[in-house]
């Protein structure tokens, strides 16, 4: 439980870190003021609604302590773009400061105050990004549009978290968001459902907070603005509704029971889909996906997702490496494009990359939708299961939003694949487990 300062002494608190604060050049609204408010709480979550002042609050936390001698404060969009658009965090920030005495480092999209105190600005586009902060020792880190992060870039930062001894600067983990997203579950499970008694006692608290909440926007044309979209949309960023969410029809996850292990002697294959390329800057292609599933019985396990973006030379080491974890006696398949350019990466793929494994090139026919549907199917039966693994959270996210315009669909092809390549094929002479079937769910994610 948080350790409680007294009203007196936090009222002090407040009005030396926030009225008075140089750098915050407009007093907070009456819902940014009690965010700003509590301190002494680890993790803070703010908004729900569009429009409710998320930007400025977290950018005012980040500045309470600025006059400090060595407080470092971190601020995270989930990608550069994001981070750079007008009137986002930076360019805000920029308003701010651009009269103060404050510095600005553009390599390292850092400011700098009198105090040595710095503001730095990141992203986390890829799940790997947050290796970029490992060396980093910060006192405050935000968030902006948390629900677009996943839970596994969050809980880490707090491993960043940290103080010398005697220092009196609270560690703060600042959030904000709308509903919706990749991370929409975890979110709404870590702070919206929860009673408040609970959140206490993890250390947390919520400030829900909407357009009527804001005196400084033109509400009666956002309203215009917000009227135009789909109703789901419109619900989440009008009324911060957490329980309405844009979903596909084809997958739901209380379909798939959560397991340790598969079962001994059950018979596997491996496919890919391939369609992916690097991950480069302010871009979003596809993964490169590959899905280990297991069968005996009639019941379908999904023992591993690998999930990548890499070189096409990266790309086939990992499927390399992959394939010898498996073992031999996995079948591999993987999607060929149309064209001789798709039998030609099939051909170099079984001649130079997976020599001695049994591999095989599987043109696609019909349509996504088409060929997830036998997978639907067994899964609303109950007759498909899912070996733990850390993997689980994206795949589950995908999987429910599927066939929604403009969501990835790497892993659906990859399992759909699997899942009908399973149904076609005889057991092997023997069964062989992968390594990647275990008690403790380890799994791999690059």
């Amino acid at each position: 439980m948080h350790l409680t300062k007294s009203k007196k002494t936090k009222l002090l608190e407040f009005q030396v870190t926030v009225i008075d604060n140089p750098y915050i050049p407009h007093e907070p609204t009456e819902k940014q003021a009690k965010f700003l408010f509590q301190s002494d709480y680890l993790e803070g979550f703010y908004g729900g609604a569009a429009r409710g002042g998320k930007t400025d609050a977290l950018l005012m936390a980040a500045l309470q302590y600025v006059t400090i001698p060595n407080y470092a404060a971190l601020l995270l969009r989930r990608t550069y773009t994001d981070l750079s658009l007008p009137d986002a965090l930076m360019d805000r920030a920029e308003r701010w400061f651009l009269t103060s005495d404050a510095s600005w480092h553009e390599k390292t999209k850092t400011w700098t105050f009198p105090s040595g105190a710095t503001l730095t600005f990141g992203f986390l586009e890829s799940e790997r990004d947050k290796y970029r902060y490992q060396g980093a020792a910060l006192q405050y880190v935000g968030f902006d549009e948390l629900s677009q992060f996943t839970e596994s870039q969050y809980s880490y930062l707090f491993s960043r978290l940290t103080r010398l001894e005697g220092v009196n600067i609270p560690l703060r983990m600042r959030t904000a968001s709308n509903p919706g997203g990749i991370g929409h579950e975890w979110v709404k499970r870590r702070f919206i459902t929860p009673p408040i008694e609970d959140m206490q006692k993890q250390n947390r608290f919520f400030i829900p907070a909407f357009l009527e909440d804001n005196p400084y926007v033109d509400q009666e044309a956002y309203e215009k603005s917000l009227n135009r979209l789909d109703p789901v949309t419109r619900e989440q960023l009008r009324h911060g509704n957490w329980d309405i969410a844009i979903a596909g029809n084809m997958f739901k996850r209380e379909w798939f029971e959560i397991i340790d292990a598969i079962p001994q002697g059950s018979r596997q294959v491996r496919f890919w889909d391939m369609a992916a390329t690097e991950q480069k800057e302010n871009k979003d292609p596809d993964w490169t996906v590959g899905c280990l599933l297991a069968e005996k019985n009639g019941i379908f396990y999904v023992g591993n997702i690998t999930r990548f973006q890499k070189t096409p030379a990266d790309t086939e080491m990992i499927i390399k490496q992959t394939a010898q974890m498996d073992g031999i006696r996995t079948r591999i398949y993987a999607e060929q494009e149309p064209g001789a350019s798709g039998k030609i990466a099939i051909a170099h793929y079984a001649r130079d990359v997976l020599k001695g494994y049994s591999f095989v090139g599987i043109p696609s026919t019909g349509s996504k939708v088409t060929r997830a549907q036998p997978l639907s199917a067994a899964a609303q039966n109950g007759n498909v299961k899912i070996v733990n693994g850390t993997w689980i959270g994206d795949m589950l996210s995908e999987l429910v939003l599927f066939p929604t315009k403009g969501v990835h669909d790497d892993i659906v092809d990859a399992m759909s694949g699997a899942f009908n390549e399973l149904n076609q094929v005889k057991p092997a002479p023997s069964s062989h487990i992968s390594p990647f079937f275990n008690p403790t769910g380890a799994a791999n994610r690059i």
